[in-house]
């Protein structure tokens, strides 16, 4: 169920630590935009690094490129997004105040016992995939949820609306046309599948991998970064031979569960959730769940897209978007296997599973810390280096230190206050290890190394830090 103080929590922590903070803030923020800010900056890239890595670098058939935001209109009239790319509102008409009609019974399912919850959720599944829409308002009418603002069950009929936002390129404005910021990042993908095929000599099965910004205008945002209006997607469209999509379905279904466990979080957090409703263009479908503070939520999609998006652009733009399979003599347009995990999502699931408040306290001596749990390898700092002093050489060190690491890794430098207290600052921002250089240093040049999750201090030799380091934080 869901943990909403875990998630104020999280919201309150990541503005304190420079995570994230609420876009225009000093002109009251606006509604579903976030900053990033230097911490969160540094663990978004490395989240973003972890999966482009693993999809481009160790797979020898996915290949990555970066396609503009901007596209020509008819590539999203090609793509359904005109027609079709709308969700389910419903408005109060008392508070004026719109909803997503799954986000409200979603909200109200979370007021119910587990059991009651989700037969109300299965309910919704059934009549969304019906687009019944007179069905939706009548249970939501039966079952008296009301406005947040209002109080009130005096709903508007339930009707679509197009999430695309549009703006005008063109210099003068009576010559200007009219295009749209994109929705998602795999249409870029499609329309630039021959030039890749081609230019890279890419022989089926092979992906295509992006990351980038999309924009929806989400009527109901919520769940802190969970849903913004402008966000981050990491997709990667895999091509195959028709008849093949199921198995490669499969495979990578099975191969994007075993990414998200190499993050270190259990089992128990993920889930699988088959769409109860296709998109007009898959034949099959699902979603990677995960636990969030506010229940188990989407964080990535598997689908099977079919051949729509290029026989649609094929049709559209007049030009043949075809492959030649040598291996069977035989031209055709390709079937494709989607991932497609938000990045932003990804982060907030990162610091979901990272956080805690721990209690240390004894019978002397109440005591707790903020830690941010993060794998070494996502960590913003991986090293924070201390002397002990501000003088006996003592700094000189532990510069000398940050100058052999700083190439190879975040580091970061400190010699304010008691070293406790430097040691909790570093747990609250999720610095993985801290090294101390103290009088014994000169000595015999060794120094103590803190663990961040256990408090474990050992001493070690000063030249093996780097190497030490670099073996704990690499990727593959």
């Amino acid at each position: 169920m869901a943990n909403e103080n875990k998630l104020q929590n999280i919201i309150g922590h990541c503005k304190e630590y420079g995570f994230v903070f609420q876009s225009s803030e000093i002109y009251d923020g606006l509604s579903a935009v976030y900053d990033y800010g230097q911490l969160g900056t540094e663990l978004k890239r490395n989240i973003r690094e972890y999966w482009w890595r693993s999809m481009t670098q160790m797979h020898e058939n996915i290949v990555g490129i970066d396609a503009a935001i901007f596209m020509h209109p008819t590539v999203w009239k090609a793509s359904g997004h005109v027609d079709n790319f709308s969700d389910p509102m419903i408005d109060n008409k008392d508070s004026q105040k719109r909803y997503r009609v799954d986000h409200l019974i979603e909200g109200f399912a979370e007021t119910l016992d587990k059991e009651k919850g989700e037969v109300l959720l299965q309910q919704m599944d059934l009549l969304l995939a019906e687009n019944n829409f007179d069905g939706l308002k009548q249970l939501i009418e039966d079952k008296k949820i009301a406005c947040a603002i209002s109080g009130t069950c005096n709903w508007t009929d339930v009707r679509q609306f197009n999430l695309m936002f549009s703006t005008e390129i063109g210099s003068v404005a009576e010559e200007a046309n009219v295009i749209y910021l994109r929705p998602e990042t795999a249409q870029g993908i499609f329309v630039n599948f021959l030039n890749v095929q081609k230019s890279g000599r890419m022989k089926i099965p092979f992906g295509i991998a992006q990351t980038g910004k999309a924009f929806r205008n989400e009527i109901v945002a919520r769940g802190f970064i969970f849903r913004m209006r402008e966000f981050e997607q990491m997709e990667m469209q895999f091509f195959v031979q028709p008849g093949k999509q199921k198995e490669w379905y499969e495979y990578w279904k099975e191969t994007r569960m075993k990414w998200h466990l190499s993050l270190g979080i259990s089992p128990d957090k993920y889930r699988f959730h088959d769409h109860a409703k296709l998109a007009h263009y898959a034949d099959a479908a699902c979603d990677i769940e995960y636990d969030f503070p506010m229940g188990f939520k989407e964080v990535e999609g598997i689908h099977s897209r079919t051949d729509f998006d290029l026989k649609q652009h094929q049709q559209y733009s007049g030009k043949k978007l075809t492959y030649f399979d040598t291996d069977i003599n035989q031209h055709y347009v390709p079937y494709v296997v989607e991932t497609s995990i938000g990045l932003d999502r990804a982060v907030m699931m990162i610091l979901s599973e990272a956080y805690e408040e721990e209690d240390l306290s004894t019978p002397e001596k109440p005591d707790s810390r903020s830690i941010l749990h993060f794998p070494p390898m996502l960590a913003p700092i991986k090293l924070a280096v201390f002397p002990l002093t501000k003088k006996d050489g003592l700094p000189e060190i532990a510069r000398d230190l940050i100058d052999q690491c700083k190439p190879y890794f975040k580091c970061f430098y400190e010699e304010k206050d008691a070293i406790g207290k430097r040691y909790r600052r570093q747990d609250a921002i999720g610095t993985p290890f801290c090294i101390t250089i103290d009088h014994q240093t000169k000595e015999d040049q060794t120094v103590t190394i803190r663990h961040r999750d256990s408090m474990q201090q050992e001493r070690i030799a000063l030249s093996v830090v780097k190497d030490l380091i670099l073996e704990k934080i690499k990727m593959f």
